[in-house]
């Protein structure tokens, strides 16, 4: 606030009951004390539960705030990056700089600025049709713009929610706009290209330590390379594992405990490239001095180099050229159905919260299944 009062002034201007006779200056500031005093009250009642901390954040903001789309954006980035979900705070970050682009398209140097001044009712249905267009003329796929889309609206939630915009501006309905969706393809390898792989010979230390975690992660029963990161020696009991997803955290209450048998493969890769000192983490990808930033930062990059090798292997060896860290653990789960596997015992193997959740993830295996069977039927 721009005002400065000694105690005299203050008991002067606000609290002498005959303030009616203030003038000139000590009018104005009484004025102005009105004013502060009526925002506050209209912030307070806008609070369904009064909440201290979110009363300052709101009183102290500029008025302009409750209907700017980057106010909310900075907001939700800032609380995932306190909440060590640094991740979703990067995909907030990734999706603001897509708004930024299409605002000023023609400058994208300037598009960064124009952004500050982005309101919720600018963004109508036409207004997202227009940005999806935008995003597909530049090759962006529809599981992009789902992804954007989707944070967007998730800002938009969080700004009703916090009364500070209208819900009749809301312009994710069916009779609006609809997020697109496209089916997630789950790529995997056959036996016969697990066993090409499995065999190839590597060029340097660097394909050799991707296949190798490659495989770990296939063997570990598609193990996702953020758990591999941070899976400790405290973890390893006898002849097994015992951790918990790292990507469930902050989704439900309740965690489930993912339990991995070894093997002699998985023994020989903790063997090969487990730390000397037992006492921290299996890898030495990440370390316990690390910062969450820091810890995420390692794993992405290290995700990356597994990927750019484990295609370079695949190129030479004629197989998928689009194989990734992903595909470990759709190989694990589509290869455990061809061996007989109950579809139960996989969604157990991949911790997934039900069912219909492992159906959902085998759409397009049930058709090849089905096609290998036909074929089958003759072969006496």
């Amino acid at each position: 606030m721009d005002i400065d009062l000694t105690d005299k002034e203050f008991e002067t201007i606000w609290i002498n009951p005959e303030n009616k006779s203030l003038r000139g200056a000590n009018k104005k500031i009484r004025l102005r004390l009105l004013e502060f005093e009526t925002r506050a009250n209209d912030e307070a009642e806008a609070m369904t539960v009064f909440d201290i901390a979110k009363f300052e954040t709101k009183y102290f903001r500029k008025s302009s705030d409750k209907n700017n789309v980057k106010y909310h954006f900075d907001l939700a980035i800032q609380k995932n990056m306190s909440n060590d979900k640094i991740g979703t705070a990067e995909s907030y970050k990734y999706t603001l700089n897509s708004l930024a682009v299409f605002i000023d398209k023609d400058n994208a140097k300037e598009a960064l600025s124009k952004i500050d001044k982005l309101t919720f009712d600018t963004i109508t249905a036409d207004w997202l049709k227009e940005y999806e267009k935008s995003m597909l003329a530049k090759g962006r796929s529809y599981t992009t713009i789902g992804i954007y889309t989707k944070a967007l609206r998730a800002i938009f939630n969080n700004a009703i929610e916090a009364n500070d915009i209208s819900i009749d501006i809301y312009p994710f309905t069916k009779n609006k706009y609809r997020i697109p969706k496209s089916k997630k393809v789950k790529k995997a390898l056959n036996a016969k290209q697990l066993k090409t792989l499995f065999g190839a010979d590597a060029e340097n230390e660097n394909e050799q330590q991707a296949k190798d975690f490659w495989f770990f992660s296939y063997a570990s029963n598609g193990m996702n390379f953020k758990d591999i990161a941070l899976l400790k020696y405290s973890d390893i009991k006898e002849d097994k594992f015992t951790y918990y997803r790292a990507k469930t955290f902050d989704k439900t209450a309740e965690k489930t405990a993912i339990t991995i048998y070894l093997t002699d493969f998985t023994n020989s890769i903790i063997s090969n490239y487990g730390n000397k000192d037992k006492s921290d983490f299996v890898f030495n990808i990440v370390n316990s001095k690390d910062t969450i930033q820091t810890q995420y930062k390692k794993i992405k990059n290290f995700t990356r180099l597994v990927n750019d090798h484990i295609k370079r292997i695949a190129k030479r060896n004629d197989l998928p050229n689009d194989i990734s860290t992903y595909w470990a653990r759709h190989s694990f789960a589509t290869n455990s159905l061809r061996k007989g596997a109950s579809m139960e015992f996989v969604s157990e193997a991949l911790n997934h919260s039900d069912l219909n959740v492992t159906k959902n993830y085998f759409a397009g295996f049930e058709d090849e299944a089905k096609k290998e069977f036909a074929n089958s039927l003759l072969d006496f």
